[in-house]
């Protein structure tokens, strides 16, 4: 029987990766800061969250695999980044699906650790942002969080029902449930131009 938590959490890094190594592809970084990128998008959210909760060595450290997967993500999207770079719409899921894949990974890491379910909501809103928050931050852009679109928000409505659900409907089902609403409300507030209000002084 496929292990949903795994296959998640594997989905997940390759999502980032791609999201990561394109963006510093779209601002002309040599093969080695791509490499970085896509590394650090996949697993900037996870390691600040490890280290919040003091779970270290953080997860990328234990297990060789997934840095494997990062790489291979990485090399494959330098390869193919001719196709890639014509389907706009297809990069954006990839970084919806990392969102809400990222989100309920966070969420779980939560409720392992014994924690309140607010902070665990918090720890996926971190695992599903912040590793695009640091990719931002070196590349010079404004981080996405930190901008009118809906994101952290679309982390944290899909981390509470994910809650809610926990003791209602069958484990599995209840992540892919989470994850899909995570996906649905972030394409959905992009394709219907859904913002949350700014402020101005």
């Amino acid at each position: 029987m496929i292990n949903i938590s795994s296959a998640i959490e594997i989905t997940g890094t390759v999502a980032f990766a791609v999201s990561g190594s394109f963006s510093a592809m779209q601002k002309r970084l040599d093969v080695f800061g791509v490499l970085i990128m896509g590394f650090v998008t996949a697993i900037g959210g996870g390691t600040i969250r490890d280290v919040l909760i003091g779970d270290t060595p953080v997860a990328w450290m234990r297990d060789y695999k997934l840095l494997l997967i990062i790489l291979g993500t990485v090399v494959a999207t330098i390869l193919f980044k001719k196709y890639i770079k014509t389907f706009k719409i297809t990069l954006f899921l990839f970084d919806a699906l990392g969102l809400g894949l990222f989100t309920i990974i966070g969420v779980q890491k939560g409720l392992a650790a014994g924690l309140n379910p607010g902070v665990c909501v918090a720890l996926g809103t971190i695992t599903g942002c912040f590793g695009g928050v640091v990719r931002d931050i070196l590349l010079n852009d404004i981080p996405l969080i930190f901008r009118k679109e809906i994101y952290a928000t679309a982390c944290i409505i899909g981390g509470t029902a994910y809650l809610l659900l926990l003791n209602v409907i069958d484990e599995n089902i209840n992540k892919i449930l989470a994850v899909v609403l995570v996906c649905a409300i972030r394409i959905i507030a992009v394709r219907f131009k859904l913002t949350l209000p700014r402020l101005y002084t």
